[in-house]
């Protein structure tokens, strides 16, 4: 079986209300969905995305870029598709839009090995698990008042979640500290709480602000400063208790592997789309493994949720509903914890109609 084409289509999720965040206000997320087509009749396929579809056309142009180093190879050679694509950015740059594009393939690439091995991706990389915790965290944003946090924070417990995650970026530290004690107050002592700051904070201030929610018991305390930041986030990580959690923003295992040497988090969080794809995933995992250190995905739940299912070193799967629109099949849950689905592939595949509805043009 050979590649034959990749194809590109994308597509707009508006949201019902804007969501506010410490990064700006989000309206809606553009998708670039990619399809890796073989002559065998069967398609991979995976996402990207940017928040308000802002920087869809250049994630198009870095896949029809990157898209001729697949066609006609044997899809099952991930490897060497990702070693030749590494080659080819190494002009323009190994981190940032060259870094999706590699990704975006890569994925379907994985997508198209389950498929045609008619095998979960969990499995074909040695699976682990058959569920993974998951905690909420498509609500308790900034944007939400502290009885909105409260009611949304129970409703997620209703629904079975034993962890959920909250934005932080008030106009005032106790405004933040304000709105992590009623959070904590609505959910109990027992379910893990997560807060993000988004990168929002200076080091002096996140270790202020750290040492006074560590009553709270949190989980983690998510990018406090910016992710660039890498020698700041390790001062914040060495003064506080509560665990550090980074990652979303860094790339491939030389990124990660930067983190670990200085000791930047305490929790490692890849994201499918920065870190390289499955391929990359897999060695940041290992490599946090070699150091004892957890892994929690970042977005991407429908694919990373395979991934969570075949690392030792995994905690919990970052549920956020933002694309299952997109799907044809729904994340099952169980007693708190995401089902990873036994179907070949990713599991999940895109629902013809739903992609046809939010088509747009670039």
């Amino acid at each position: 079986m050979k590649v034959t084409r990749v194809t590109t289509k994308p597509v707009r999720i508006d949201l019902p209300k804007p969501l506010g965040s410490a990064v700006g206000e989000i309206r809606s997320f553009g998708c670039l969905l990619i399809f890796v087509e073989t002559d065998g009749g069967i398609t991979g396929e995976n996402l990207v995305f940017s928040l308000n579809d802002q920087h869809l056309p250049l994630f198009n142009e870095m896949v029809r870029l990157l898209a001729p180093l697949a066609i006609g190879m044997d899809p099952t050679f991930t490897e060497e598709f990702w070693s030749k694509a590494w080659r080819k950015i190494n002009f323009i740059g190994h981190k940032g839009v060259p870094i999706v594009g590699l990704s975006a393939i890569d994925g379907a690439l994985w997508d198209l090995r389950g498929k045609a091995a008619g095998l979960p991706i969990s499995r074909l990389l040695g699976a682990c698990r058959t569920e993974v915790p998951a905690y909420a965290s498509g609500g308790l944003w900034l944007s939400d008042s502290i009885d909105e946090l409260q009611r949304q924070a129970r409703g997620f417990i209703d629904q079975g979640f034993r962890g959920v995650k909250m934005r932080l970026g008030s106009p005032t530290m106790d405004e933040d500290i304000a709105r992590v004690r009623a959070v904590r107050e609505a959910i109990g002592p027992q379910v893990a709480f997560m807060v993000d700051a988004n990168q929002g904070m200076t080091v002096n201030d996140a270790i202020r602000f750290g040492r006074r929610i560590e009553e709270f018991n949190l989980a983690w305390f998510e990018e406090p400063v910016a992710a660039y930041d890498l020698e700041g986030s390790a001062e914040v990580a060495a003064a506080l208790d509560v665990p550090i959690a980074s990652g979303e923003t860094e790339y491939t295992r030389y990124g990660f592997r930067r983190m670990i040497e200085l000791k930047s988090a305490d929790v490692l969080m890849p994201d499918l789309q920065r870190v390289g794809g499955v391929t990359e995933f897999m060695k940041v995992s290992h490599l946090a493994e070699a150091y004892n250190l957890p892994i929690s995905s970042h977005l991407f739940g429908e694919m990373s949720l395979q991934l969570l299912g075949a690392i030792a070193n995994a905690t919990y799967l970052e549920h956020m509903p933002w694309f299952e629109s997109l799907y044809a099949e729904k994340i099952e849950f169980r007693n708190g914890a995401a089902i990873v689905p036994d179907r070949p592939g990713w599991g999940f595949t895109f629902d013809p109609d739903a992609v046809a509805r939010m088509a747009i043009e670039l």
